[in-house]
């Protein structure tokens, strides 16, 4: 087993084509084909499973696709501080649903690791494209939520996608708003009571199911219903229109600042927040230190 084997492996994943992947290394699609098929003979199974749309990664490959990335991340930091002398910057990325406290613990990370070495990278996104972007290597770590209503359908996804979904915490309901709504100063409040105000929801675009909504009750009959694209615009139109949305609690005043409150939605319903990884990949130090940062909002969870 050679180091640029281990190049190879990682390319052709990234380029999901073999061809693809030798032009991108400048050389011959016949020395890539026999030098995969020298390492497969070598380790003793195969890595990727070849068919007329394409190549994917065995269960077998996807787990040792995640100890080659580490072999060549450490050789890249080896050869940068001791050989070319040059200065290689380790990366790290994160895909999430648009939940404050998720940016909040990627910045913890960057507080700790510093910028000087590193290269950080965050996607406050859609549903699906949390879940792409874990599937295609793009992120490490996708956070999102489950329920009762959409755990059956996103667990098949996931699996069909070599993905696993790892619970943190659990979470009551609440109705994220305004200070200023009417309905601020109230304990509980019932869906009939916030029938009055519009629901602010994130768009999911091309993916608008149910099954990818970011809120929960995403079948519930809203009379008013304004579906936006990003966090900024969903904390204007609290103020603007006294609009709403439904989330896990987690007030995050360092970033939303302090014109905004949770109050507890009365419902049996609940919510999983967790994250997504390959299966059979190690997690990174990094990765690690993110999950370990997130897991902390567990303490910050609202009765």
């Amino acid at each position: 087993m050679t180091l640029n084997q281990l190049k190879y492996v990682i390319e052709i994943s990234k380029q999901n084509s073999i061809n693809d992947a030798a032009k991108s290394l400048f050389i011959s699609q016949p020395s890539l084909t026999a030098a995969l098929k020298s390492l497969e003979q070598e380790i003793g199974f195969e890595i990727f499973t070849r068919t007329n749309s394409g190549i994917t990664l065995t269960v077998k490959g996807e787990e040792f696709l995640g100890y080659a990335k580490s072999v060549v991340e450490q050789y890249d930091i080896l050869d940068a501080k001791y050989i070319s002398k040059s200065n290689i910057k380790r990366t790290f990325q994160v895909s999430m649903q648009h939940y404050t406290f998720a940016v909040n613990a990627f910045m913890s990370v960057i507080d700790q690791y510093g910028m000087d070495e590193y290269e950080f990278e965050v996607h406050e996104t859609r549903t699906y494209d949390v879940i792409e972007n874990v599937k295609n290597q793009k992120s490490e770590i996708g956070v999102l939520y489950m329920n009762d209503y959409n755990s059956a359908v996103l667990q098949k996804i996931l699996r069909d996608a070599g993905l696993k979904f790892i619970p943190l915490f659990d979470c009551s309901i609440y109705a994220y708003m305004s200070k200023k709504n009417p309905l601020a100063s109230k304990k509980q409040v019932t869906m009939m009571d916030l029938d009055d105000y519009p629901c602010l929801a994130f768009s999911q675009g091309d993916h608008n199911s149910f099954y990818f909504a970011e809120e929960v009750l995403s079948t519930y009959e809203y009379k008013r219903l304004i579906r936006v694209s990003d966090r900024a615009t969903i904390l204007n139109m609290m103020v603007g229109l006294n609009g709403y949305t439904l989330c896990s609690g987690i007030i995050c005043e360092d970033l939303n600042g302090t014109d905004y409150c949770a109050v507890k939605l009365k419902t049996k319903e609940k919510m999983t927040i967790g994250y997504i990884a390959r299966k059979h990949s190690k997690i990174s130090e990094m990765g690690q230190k993110y999950i370990e940062e997130l897991s902390k909002y567990k303490d910050k969870v609202l009765d």
